[in-house]
């Protein structure tokens, strides 16, 4: 395998790192090289103007809120929220969403406890499927992570014992927004209808 970036004229390297000399490298090898460079450049372009396009559109969304808030004099701080803004003739729509992401830390576990404590107590009068959805919500993934949907839907079962309402409580405390993500979303309307439909810019949407 050559190990020198560069190579000496007349020669390509190929996947192995191997030298080739041109004159052996057939025709059709060297249009399709061209062709796959070729579209990764442009690709490559694409993304970084995306990428440029992105970060003005977000930083153009927070000027405009900003903007929007002192016609009332209100001074916004900290992370703002969701917002959704129409061109005036209402053929379009931008949508900027922010995801927080979501965990449990240490004092989920007590919560736990808690619960176990209260269906061993109640294993003579309680019904196996409480147990059945208790355990399931305390699951983990392949990856080893907790679905965080099925443990805060316990807090909507109507359970007055003392020691769940406190693992509730615990539950909820436990809850920790660990990072979040922002999201632009381009949108035209349909005609004259009130519907609108994404303005795709994943490649494979378009």
């Amino acid at each position: 395998m050559n190990q020198n970036n560069e190579i000496p004229a007349g020669y390509w390297q190929d996947a192995k790192g191997s030298l080739v000399p041109e004159s052996m490298i057939k025709p059709i090898d060297k249009a399709r090289n061209e062709l796959v460079y070729e579209v990764v450049e442009k690709a490559l372009e694409l993304r970084e103007a995306l990428a440029k396009f992105k970060a003005s559109t977000f930083a153009d969304i927070d000027a405009f809120v900003e903007l929007s808030a002192e016609e009332y004099d209100v001074k916004l701080g900290g992370k703002k929220g969701n917002v959704t803004l129409h061109s005036f003739d209402g053929r379009y729509k931008i949508v900027r969403s922010i995801q927080e992401h979501i965990a449990f830390d240490e004092r989920l576990q007590a919560a736990r406890e808690l619960i176990d404590a209260c269906l061993k107590e109640w294993t003579k009068d309680s019904v196996p499927e409480l147990k059945a959805i208790i355990d399931r919500a305390f699951d983990v993934d392949k990856e080893g992570k907790i679905n965080t949907a099925r443990v805060l839907g316990l807090r909507r079962l109507d359970i007055k014992d003392e020691r769940w309402l406190k693992a509730m409580t615990a539950v909820s405390e436990a809850l920790q927004v660990v990072g979040s993500k922002s999201y632009i979303r381009l949108y035209k309307r349909v005609g004259d209808s009130q519907q609108y439909v994404p303005i795709s810019l994943d490649l494979a949407g378009v």
